[in-house]
């Protein structure tokens, strides 16, 4: 299942989380990384992980597919992204914030989510932390590569049952849906 990715709410959740590392800029293989843990939980949790992005087990862990391409390849020329209104690269492997992106569209839970993963792993250095990506069992070796990791998988491994996984899955579908109707009209 593909759902809509929410930019706006990525860029408030990676700017929460540098915000709560105090220096303004962050490794991004670090801010990925957090933000996966982050989207992970919350789908186990509640069944609605954060960003909406789509995942991909990379060499150095589970990915964000969407946060991974605006942080490595950039936003697209012709468009304007949220993204990068609000962080831009800086250093070597490195986002910094430039512009607060405000916290409009995280719920209080959220946040308090998105602390917890920091307060747990957002001291570590980037390389501890791949090697706590690596420690998921959703995650594959892709060997250079990269292999999807489906939000049923994450479920599976986060120890949901048949039953709570095909209703999850059913109602991010039906949220999608009515995202796409809403959308068009």
């Amino acid at each position: 299942m593909r759902m809509r990715f929410n930019e706006t709410k990525a860029t408030q959740a990676a700017a929460h989380l540098i915000k709560r590392r105090g220096q303004g800029f962050m490794s991004y293989m670090k801010l990925i990384k957090l933000l996966y843990f982050a989207d992970r939980e919350a789908l186990i949790r509640w069944g609605s992980p954060i960003t909406t992005d789509s995942y991909y087990s990379m060499d150095r862990g589970p990915v964000l597919s969407r946060v991974h391409d605006l942080v490595t390849e950039g936003a697209s020329p012709v468009e304007p992204h949220f993204w990068e209104e609000h962080i831009q690269p800086h250093g070597d492997h490195e986002v910094r914030m430039v512009a607060d992106p405000s916290n409009s569209e995280l719920s209080e839970i959220e946040e308090e989510l998105l602390d917890e993963v920091f307060d747990k792993y957002g001291r570590l250095s980037r390389w501890q932390i791949v090697d706590e990506a690596h420690k998921l069992p959703e995650w594959e070796d892709p060997h250079g590569g990269r292999i999807c990791i489906s939000y049923r998988n994450i479920l599976h491994f986060g120890q949901k049952s048949s039953e709570q996984i095909e209703a999850i899955l059913r109602d991010l579908h039906a949220s999608e849906h009515v995202h796409k109707v809403l959308a068009a009209s």
